[in-house]
């Protein structure tokens, strides 16, 4: 699909979409819970979509209630009887699914083989190679690479692991320790990255009955689970990452107020408000609404993005039209994406005329210059088409983006959403 976006001038309300970080553990979540959880406000994104495909898989019941909640019977995974058949799970373009699911997936004592899609079959699987030996999980990659072979019970053991690749590992982990520990049992990990992410992992596992406990994120403790309610009722909150987009849109074209997002979320890119601070946007946040408009100068900033490189897309949209030099640190957690996306966005970024250098861990943008529509790609990346669309709002002519359709990994409303406050977006055949 190629979509064509001309210049706009934005203006009125749009609800943030459901994160699709926590609808996924929530999905997770459920499935290991032995009773009923009605989620509300659930994800309609390919990665939702996969995670609620991969419980079912495991054996939960998944029930789409009239009100739009969805209703999910989960069990006991580590018990012999509910010992999965051998089975394929395809967790389609999901980092975050195969990261996670392949932990749990091995409380069972069942073969299982783990596949993916797309730029999910080049990630490197060497953390389970190394790992899950250590739990009693009989493990086999092929090379490093998908698919995925394994064979439980994981029995969880103290054990020490890297986690600077991803955090989405310890979430995987975390998860499955805590469903399964009978005693008090510790995760020391090491140059732990994306914080953020296992602080919204902890605070849904005790939202679920869980306790873990961390020492400055380098040692967590999980303790045996408490007696949960038979009936666990859980609503989506917004998402930061889509919101993100939004708010650049609004920052660089228009006057838009912003619904459905929790100010003291734990989702790491709620950092996206301090990069806007910084260039001077005119914001107004509230506990229900943000309000954000377009400034005619905004000026450069300095960003660490470590902890969010889901933040880099939308950062360099904002960055092309920023009077200066601005710089975002955080390259390195960039390279195992849906896309290169330093060089993608370097690249494709490039063809409007935006200058973008790469400097050991940094990426400076130059902004300022005249930015012009030209003919790009998503590189099949749904946060590059989004970010490409941003940019073509407030551009000199027409942007038109090829393999547009891959915003339906996180975001599959972001054009209709953009739409809807008034910005030119067409299809072209």
């Amino acid at each position: 699909m190629q979509v064509k976006i001309s210049p706009s001038y934005l203006s009125g309300n749009v609800t943030a979409p459901a994160s699709k970080s926590a609808m996924q553990r929530a999905c997770a979540l459920a499935l290991m819970h032995t009773g009923e959880t009605i989620i509300s406000n659930p994800g309609i994104s390919d990665d939702d979509k996969a995670a609620q495909s991969i419980i079912q898989a495991l054996g939960a019941r998944l029930v789409t209630q009239p009100a739009g909640t969805i209703k999910i019977t989960g069990f006991d995974l580590s018990q012999p009887a509910n010992a999965a058949p051998p089975l394929n799970i395809h967790c389609g373009e999901s980092g975050l699914s195969i990261r996670m699911f392949a932990a749990i997936a091995a409380i069972s004592a069942g073969q299982i083989t783990i596949t993916g899609s797309g730029s999910l079959a080049n990630r490197p699987m060497d953390f389970f190679d190394d790992i899950f030996p250590q739990l009693g999980i009989q493990v086999k990659t092929n090379h490093g690479k998908l698919p995925l072979n394994i064979k439980g019970p994981l029995k969880p053991t103290a054990i020490t692991i890297d986690g600077s690749l991803s955090s989405q590992f310890l979430t995987g982990l975390l998860f499955a320790f805590a469903n399964t520990a009978r005693e008090p049992v510790v995760i020391t990990v090491l140059n732990l990255k994306s914080k953020p992410y296992i602080d919204l992992s902890l605070q849904m596992l005790k939202y679920f009955g869980y306790n873990v406990e961390h020492s400055d994120y380098q040692q967590f403790i999980i303790q045996p689970r408490r007696t949960p309610p038979h009936s666990i009722t859980y609503q989506v909150e917004g998402d930061w990452s889509g919101a993100a987009f939004l708010l650049v849109a609004g920052a660089l074209s228009g006057k838009i107020t912003i619904t459905g997002l929790d100010v003291f979320s734990a989702q790491a890119d709620k950092a996206i408000l301090q990069a806007l601070m910084a260039t001077g946007a005119i914001l107004s946040i509230n506990e229900s609404y943000i309000d954000i408009q377009s400034s005619t100068h905004l000026k450069p900033f300095h960003f660490n993005a470590t902890d969010c490189p889901d933040l880099f897309p939308p950062l360099v949209a904002l960055a092309a039209f920023c009077d200066g030099s601005s710089v975002i640190e955080g390259v390195s957690r960039l390279a195992h994406k849906e896309s290169h996306r330093a060089l993608t966005l370097q690249e494709e970024f490039g063809k409007l005329g935006v200058n973008i250098k790469l400097q050991d861990d940094l990426m400076i943008i130059e902004g300022g210059e005249t930015i012009k529509g030209a003919a790009v790609s998503s590189r099949h990346d749904h946060r590059i088409a989004m970010a490409l669309a941003v940019a073509g709002l407030r551009a000199v002519g027409d942007t038109i983006i090829s393999d547009a359709a891959a915003i339906s990994k996180s975001y599959p409303a972001f054009f209709d959403d953009l739409r809807k406050v008034g910005a030119t977006v067409n299809s072209v055949s």
